[in-house]
């Protein structure tokens, strides 16, 4: 099925219109959010061009087990990225998704995205599924120890060596997925059973081309589901979405929003 309508260069109110209808017609809506969602935020995004993640890329897991010094670099281009946003609040998207939450429209929220925006927005950490982990906090690789990054930074650069963990000095790495490492099965799991459970699956700000994260919307249509994708760009699920629209998250969100 191709999209009913669609909007290259602003959201009209026919596509308001229709993805208003779609809300309110919906039993059970699922978020799946990238990174587009957060960029007014001041969260950068990945690809757009001069984007600080090009200077600062996630090294590949294998390379961080294996060297101290991956591990050292590592870190330095985690809190180099931390600084650039750390002030970050949630925005007009996020807020829209944690009133949908709210008025028990939406059971969850499926993102791409280790910001921590979504938790801050109001919506409970039980109804988010991280994907690709959260880089709010730094986790032990060996005994599963939670440790904040307050204190990691500060060994960090007191030491200048790879913190370890204080419980059983195992490798000490923030609590997202990298490049080479396993998905979280229970959230995959987790996301699976939102994504066939919902009448509604919302692509937003994401640019669906990263693995297996953008199997769901592909999964939730094939199931019944109706899909929306709401993106900048065009994404290669498009000719499989019934409402297309590329325009600002924020604004389209907020001027979709139904009564609370």
């Amino acid at each position: 099925m191709t999209a009913d309508h669609r909007s290259t260069e602003f959201a009209t109110e026919t596509d308001i219109l229709a993805l208003q209808r779609m809300l309110a017609a919906a039993d059970a809506i699922v978020a799946f959010t990238g990174a587009g969602i957060s960029t007014e935020c001041g969260v950068p995004d990945f690809r757009s061009p001069g984007s600080p993640w090009l200077k600062n890329q996630p090294i590949e897991f294998g390379e961080f087990l294996a060297s101290p010094t991956a591990r050292m670099e590592a870190w330095r281009r985690k809190f180099a990225m931390d600084d650039i946003y750390s002030g970050a609040q949630p925005g007009r998207g996020h807020q829209a998704l944690a009133r949908l939450v709210a008025q028990g429209r939406m059971p969850g929220v499926i993102t791409q995205n280790i910001d921590g925006l979504h938790q801050a927005s109001g919506v409970p950490s039980g109804q988010i599924v991280e994907l690709h982990g959260n880089g709010t906090y730094a986790t032990c690789l060996d005994c599963g120890l939670r440790h904040e990054l307050v204190e990691v930074r500060r060994r960090f650069e007191g030491s200048n060596q790879p913190p370890s963990c204080v419980s059983c000095d195992g490798v000490v790495k923030s609590a997202t997925i990298s490049f080479g490492q396993a998905m979280p099965e229970r959230a995959m799991l987790k996301a699976q059973a939102l994504t066939l459970a919902c009448d509604l699956f919302l692509v937003i700000g994401s640019s669906l081309v990263v693995q297996p994260a953008a199997s769901f919307p592909v999964l939730a249509r094939r199931n019944g589901a109706k899909l929306v994708i709401i993106n900048r760009d065009e994404t290669p699920l498009d000719t499989m979405a019934d409402l297309v629209v590329n325009d600002d998250i924020g604004d389209v969100l907020t001027r979709a929003s139904l009564p609370g």
